[in-house]
């Protein structure tokens, strides 16, 4: 079917001009991004409660990393994460994230950030976190919690 000039070009002006449209949206993504807030608070504080109270029971911690040129991953439990938290330390654990991306899907949302820690001002290492979250008797709980950590390439 040949189409005339015009109805050609006003077809293409739009298929270039109109935004793409997200593939999903975040319907809860106040409420997702809370929960994340509520954990880098409570690392600054000190507080293993208040970092408990953002993770689901049954959460996993990996870490993957490059250390001497070769790939390694590395599993934790919350458990062990939350003794660190509480553990008394003389400077503030501070991690800051950026760019956060969340996509849902119902009761399932997975956010990515990128981020830089440090240890009272002094920085430490940056990265990125994937987090994986699940939404349950109403109430959004971190999964999963997956980072890189790196030295170098920190904007």
């Amino acid at each position: 079917m040949r189409y005339p000039p015009r109805t050609a070009l006003a077809c293409a002006f739009v298929f270039c001009v109109t935004p793409p449209l997200p593939a999903q949206t975040a319907p809860d993504r106040p409420a997702i991004l809370a929960v994340i807030t509520r954990l880098f608070d409570g690392m600054r504080r000190g507080d293993s409660a208040m970092v408990r109270s953002a993770f689901h029971p049954r959460a996993s911690l990996t870490t993957a990393v490059v250390r001497q040129g070769k790939a390694t991953v590395t599993f934790d439990d919350v458990e062990t994460f939350l003794r660190a938290v509480g553990t008394p330390h003389d400077s503030v654990w501070d991690e800051r994230i950026t760019n956060e991306v969340v996509h849902q899907d119902g009761t399932l949302a997975v956010v990515w950030t990128d981020y830089r820690f440090y240890v009272g001002d002094r920085f430490s290492h940056c990265g990125v976190d994937a987090f994986q979250l699940a939404k349950e008797d109403g109430e959004w709980k971190i999964t999963a919690l997956a980072d890189t950590r790196r030295r170098q390439g920190c904007e």
